[in-house]
């Protein structure tokens, strides 16, 4: 067959099954696979995610092949997505198993700069910024066109292993919408893919100085009672001080029963507490995870309401 003939169509579920099995000689090598699972035909639901797919389809260059990118995407045809920094590796199936390299150039240090700037005493929780749930006016100049965090097209380079000879073609499409999709689950990835650290952008964070080496105020950092508070978990240091109280005419074999009970229940306490914790800071892969002030007033009622003072 000619270079530039078109190839016979190969129905989806066909193509998938080639896919899997193109796919299970790379898990044979030691290659992770991430396929880009997308429910119903909605690509994303998140604040990064909608933004991401919103910043590709403002660009007209694009405009006549992200249609067949998003239903490919759609169908599951993105078999794997890798995003590490200015750079994204897709595997995406077609009449064959197709790879995709997409390079992203690293926001400028200037750039960056003047972002920081702008959001300057704005954002003082990670949480909130990856769940994209501050003020509008913040949100907006992060995405702004042109000068923000999203790349435009003279930014990107786009390479496929398919025969088509444009640049955007629909398995570039498709990897590019998956990016969409998996900021969805892990949105610091849009961060990790521009090369910049997430942290710049905190309240009091310094001029130039990044969250990892600049140490994190002691009021704005969650510790364990906050996070039971937060999860509605029961502090062992609590249980201890209540079992303190008691009557002091209890008799010793209720002490020892009872304490035997409150012992097992505080090491069950704190292993969902530091579970919860971690799971946190996985959110804002920091080991100091920031909150704002109405988070710590909640964290404190939920407490002072579970534990009240005798």
């Amino acid at each position: 067959m000619s270079w530039y003939e078109f190839r016979p169509y190969v129905p989806v579920a066909q193509r998938r099954r080639q896919a899997q099995q193109e796919l299970k000689k790379l898990k044979k090598k030691g290659q992770s696979v991430a396929p880009v699972t997308v429910e119903g035909r909605t690509i994303a639901k998140s604040f990064w995610g909608k933004s991401w797919c919103d910043n590709l389809e403002r660009y007209s260059d694009y405009a006549n092949r992200l249609p067949r990118g998003r239903t490919y995407v759609r169908n599951g045809s993105v078999v794997d997505l890798q995003i590490a920094k200015a750079e994204v590796l897709a595997f995406v199936a077609g009449s064959e198993l197709y790879k995709i390299k997409i390079g992203i150039a690293p926001v400028k240090p200037s750039r960056w700069k003047s972002i920081c700037q702008d959001c300057a005493g704005s954002i003082d929780s990670l949480v909130e910024l990856l769940q994209g749930r501050l003020a509008k006016g913040v949100m907006d100049r992060v995405c702004r066109e042109g000068d923000g965090l999203f790349p435009s097209p003279d930014e990107i380079k786009l390479s496929c292993s398919c025969p088509d000879w444009a640049d955007m073609c629909k398995h570039v499409a498709a990897a590019l919408y998956g990016v969409g999709a998996r900021l969805d689950q892990n949105p610091q990835l849009l961060f990790v893919l521009r090369g910049v650290d997430e942290g710049d952008l905190l309240a009091g964070s310094g001029e130039g100085m990044s969250l990892s080496k600049a140490a994190p105020s002691a009021a704005n950092v969650l510790d364990d009672s906050d996070v039971a508070a937060l999860f509605g978990l029961e502090m062992a240091d609590t249980i201890g001080s209540k079992a303190s109280d008691g009557p002091s005419h209890a008799s010793k074999a209720s002490k020892s029963g009872g304490a035997s009970e409150k012992k097992a229940s505080a090491k069950k306490t704190k292993t969902k507490v530091k579970s919860a914790t971690a799971s946190l800071r996985a959110m804002s892969g920091k080991v100091g995870t920031r909150v704002d002030a109405p988070a710590r007033r909640q964290a404190s009622r939920a407490t002072k309401r579970d534990h009240p003072v005798s």
